[in-house]
């Protein structure tokens, strides 16, 4: 780890704290909350260790003062009680971790968790901006969205688009549009285009990506969001923002995705600018594809986490 850290003291002694959250409520397919498991089982715990970070882990949220067994549909979202709930818990949990100065590396599980991830970030740190790196906007509101599956519409909760939902009250809409970009989007629902243009919220897509290069891209991504380099950034990655052929074990993998490089990029430059004070990898899961897929996406997604974490090629 080379670089100086603009918010965490002493980075190469600050933890890195582990949130681990095996949850799936936010989406229909099975699995997605092993993913954290086998993370961890994979050792990423140590491999973290091994780039000088102190590592704090006290296993993975069980959630069990969370109880929604009762949890009807609100129109068409789907187990809205629960979400909520462990999205409120996550949020107190990534929140009390970056108010003490140290790293939360968020684990999922489905990508609802960072209504509760992104909450935490900035309840410490109101500045902060968000990188998002997806296949998919997730920007669906009550109106739009077709599936009722709600980890495909944490981003309109943090920016307070849309029909409020008043299970969801604690979550406040702290996240502004133009401290907000994605990168890798290429599957954008009809709606979720016509919110990203009336918002004004930046967008990268694999358009972009191709045109310009990862480099570039990523370069004109934080101009937009830290233009100085000086705010805190919240950087929340879905591994199916990367081609299926290199993390296949995934719910909603999309064609045309980001190379291995491009990926890890994203997440080397970001480390690089000394802001990153909080990540998340999501969406792994390894129920979705034959041993060595999974063996091959889980390694992608520690891979992820030292990109972001310091680890260099050279």
């Amino acid at each position: 780890m080379t670089s100086q850290s603009r918010f965490i003291t002493e980075p190469k002694t600050a933890a890195a704290c582990i949130v681990g959250c095996p949850f799936s409520g936010g989406q229909a397919k099975l699995g997605v909350d092993i993913g954290p498991i086998r993370l961890v089982e994979a050792g990423l715990i140590q491999q973290l260790e091994g780039l000088g970070w102190k590592v704090k882990f006290d296993g993975h949220h069980q959630f069990e003062e969370v109880n929604a067994t009762i949890d009807p549909p609100i129109g068409i979202l789907k187990n809205p009680r629960l979400v909520s709930r462990v999205s409120e818990s996550v949020a107190k949990a990534v929140g009390g971790h970056a108010r003490k100065g140290e790293l939360p590396v968020t684990l999922g599980g489905d990508h609802s968790l960072a209504m509760g991830t992104i909450s935490g970030t900035l309840s410490a740190y109101p500045d902060a901006c968000v990188v998002w790196v997806d296949a998919h906007a997730d920007i669906n509101t009550v109106e739009t969205t077709e599936s009722g599956n709600i980890h495909g519409m944490p981003v309109s909760f943090l920016l307070g688009i849309g029909q409020k939902v008043p299970e969801f009250a604690w979550l406040q809409p702290l996240l502004k549009s133009n401290r907000l970009v994605y990168i890798g989007l290429r599957d954008v629902d009809h709606g979720e285009k016509r919110i990203l243009r009336e918002n004004g919220i930046k967008a990268f897509s694999m358009h972009e990506v191709d045109r310009y290069g990862i480099g570039k891209v990523v370069e004109m991504a934080l101009d937009h969001v830290n233009p100085k380099r000086d705010l805190p950034i919240h950087l929340s990655f879905d591994v199916d923002a990367l081609d299926p052929s290199v993390a296949p074990s995934t719910g909603t993998p999309v064609r045309g995705g980001l190379t291995f490089r491009e990926g890890h990029y994203i997440c080397e430059a970001i480390y690089e600018t000394g802001c990153l004070v909080a990540l998340d990898l999501m969406e792994v899961n390894p129920s979705l594809a034959d041993a060595p897929a999974v063996e091959q996406t889980v390694a992608v997604g520690c891979s992820l986490v030292r990109s972001a974490l310091g680890e260099t090629l050279l």
